[in-house]
């Protein structure tokens, strides 16, 4: 029997569907990458946006298009990462507020949905760009438009719209030429598609196991000490009651707790003439259970694992220090600028501490924070105006989508694209000047400051007619390729060259965990002597697949 609307129940299956499907397939998405560096993120952030919509779906107590509807909307709007993410959540932001409006869906209020899509993603991004998740959502859209009212039944209608955005997604490499000659198509829109295919997956009655295995965030893990785990000797709290079948003797009771206490502790044995109800704390319940089983058949059993149940209670006494404290840092007055930054690096951290940022948000390339790690940050810096630090052209959309939820304080977004960036802005601020006057004077500031990034190729390519061979030492910088070589002080001094300006008066070397201190410092000397009008200046960035991050200003 075919189906030709959409119910709630259906659409939920569907979107989970296409969650799951992009969650398998989300580190092929990676390797699309344009540059082939070894922080393709593409598919891991639209599998967390995602993620953080289905954990949001799957605690629904009742399905309607209504709770559906906000639950995806708000979940992936929360838990947005990357332009692709925050892209993605606006995709789908726009379909279920146009969708949950219709309680059976058909071929008309699809396609209407689909406009509305991809109208909402398109208006967040300041400057849209073809070849790209948004040209192959307004792909879809069109086609759906344009076949809603054909004589065809749903899964035809639905399969030919996803075939469609398939060919646009196949020419996506003629509207970018970097994506034609890295030799991809856009890894946004093909996790788009990739969705899209699930969705479709299950309408057709393809069986999907929907089962995901939710990661629990850093601050939802309380590593046990060692003191707790000898605290804590027998882990299961077993309980049950034994109906027996004979009579239970004094000897066998006995018997039977000298033989549970050899597994365990907090022994508790109480008989009478049909029942013997047991307690005890034991690292093997099995064997407890195995021998009550020859007294009878057993009822009541209860096994609660106390060392889970000890760091549940560590999770909710963390929490309610640090909303003790959230609390008493907001009833103080609120000062009138803060300082939030995107940091990844040790040595960066630091850094940026000590330029007073208020609040550090650990991410990177490899791990772009979302809209809600963004908003947790601004929730805990006590200050009327908090100025943010993206320092990753594809963490700026989720710092946007965070100010514009944010009411009772004024954000602002300087749109630095590297950490070189926020050390400038910070260098530049005046604590005298107004928020306006700090605004203008930090973005004409970092227009000055050229950055690129040393790491190594994780595959073949060609990049601006230049050859890359997997392993080869390359750099990245603001508009593409600067050097490719053998070694990493090689690539650094061609990055440099690439960079540096008549006016150029700063060089800053920031090395990362896989560079030598000693390395980076003869290569600071070396610099130095190079370019005797500029002062070089070296420093620990410690950050993590780039070995060092080098700044011209």
């Amino acid at each position: 029997m075919s189906v030709n609307t959409i119910d709630a129940a259906l659409l939920s299956r569907m979107f989970l569907a296409g969650a799951k499907n992009l969650e398998v397939k989300k580190e092929w998405i990676n390797e699309l990458n344009v540059f082939p560096v070894p922080d393709g993120d593409t598919g891991t952030n639209m599998t967390m946006t995602i993620m953080s919509a289905v954990k949001e779906v799957n605690n629904l107590q009742e399905v309607t298009k209504t709770s559906l509807a906000k639950a995806i909307s708000s979940g992936s709007l929360r838990g947005a990462r990357g332009n692709s993410g925050v892209i993605l959540s606006q995709l789908l932001r726009g379909f279920t507020k146009s969708i949950r409006e219709v309680q059976e869906a058909d071929a008309p209020a699809i396609a209407e949905a689909l406009v509305k899509a991809t109208e909402t993603a398109y208006k967040a991004v300041m400057k849209p760009k073809e070849g790209t998740i948004l040209t192959v959502a307004k792909g879809i859209a069109d086609k759906a438009v344009e076949l809603a009212e054909e004589d065809m039944s749903l899964e035809e209608f639905l399969g030919a719209v996803l075939k469609h955005g398939e060919y646009v997604l196949s020419q996506t490499p003629e509207m970018l030429p970097v994506l034609k000659e890295a030799g991809v198509v856009d890894s946004g829109g093909q996790g788009l598609i990739t969705v899209c295919q699930g969705a479709f997956d299950v309408f057709c009655g393809k069986e999907i196991d929907l089962d995901f295995q939710q990661e629990k965030s850093g601050s939802e893990f309380v590593k046990i000490s060692k003191e707790t785990e000898e605290e804590i000797k027998f882990g299961y709290c077993t309980e049950f009651i034994i109906m027996l079948n004979d009579t239970f003797t004094e000897e066998q009771e006995k018997g039977f707790k000298e033989y549970l206490l050899s597994l365990g502790d907090s022994l508790v044995v109480v008989a009478d003439d049909e029942i013997v109800k047991v307690h005890v704390h034991t690292n093997d319940p099995g064997l407890a259970i195995q021998k009550a089983l020859t007294f009878g058949s057993l009822t009541r059993m209860k096994i609660d694992n106390m060392r889970e149940e000890h760091q549940e209670r560590l999770i909710k006494d963390a929490e309610k220090v640090a909303a003790q404290q959230a609390e008493e840092k907001k009833a103080e007055p609120a000062k009138e600028v803060g300082f939030i930054s995107v940091s990844v690096g040790e040595g960066f951290a630091e850094i940026f501490k000590g330029l007073n940022v208020d609040y550090l948000i650990e991410g990177g390339q490899t791990m772009n924070p979302s809209t809600e790690d963004m908003l947790n940050a601004i929730d805990n810096v006590n200050a009327k105006n908090i100025f943010v630090f993206p320092n990753n052209k594809n963490i700026i959309l989720a710092a946007n989508q965070a100010r514009d939820l944010v009411e009772d304080k004024n954000i602002i977004v300087i749109p630095t694209t590297t950490a070189p960036q926020c050390v400038t802005a910070m260098l530049s601020y005046d604590p005298e000047g107004s928020v306006e006057d700090n605004t203008e004077a930090m973005k004409e500031a970092i227009q000055a400051v050229a950055t690129g990034s040393v790491t190594y190729a994780v595959r073949d390519t060609c990049i601006d007619e230049i050859d890359i061979h997997k392993g080869d030492i390359m750099a990245v910088g603001d508009h593409g390729i600067l050097g490719v070589g053998q070694s990493v002080t090689e690539v650094a001094a061609k990055t440099i060259e690439a960079m540096m300006t008549e006016d150029s008066s700063l060089v800053s070397i920031y090395y990362g965990e896989d560079f030598a201190e000693e390395e980076a410092e003869a290569f600071g000397e070396e610099m130095a002597d190079l370019y005797p009008d500029c002062d070089v200046e070296v420093n620990f960035g410690g950050q993590p697949i780039y070995y060092c991050i080098i700044s011209v200003e």
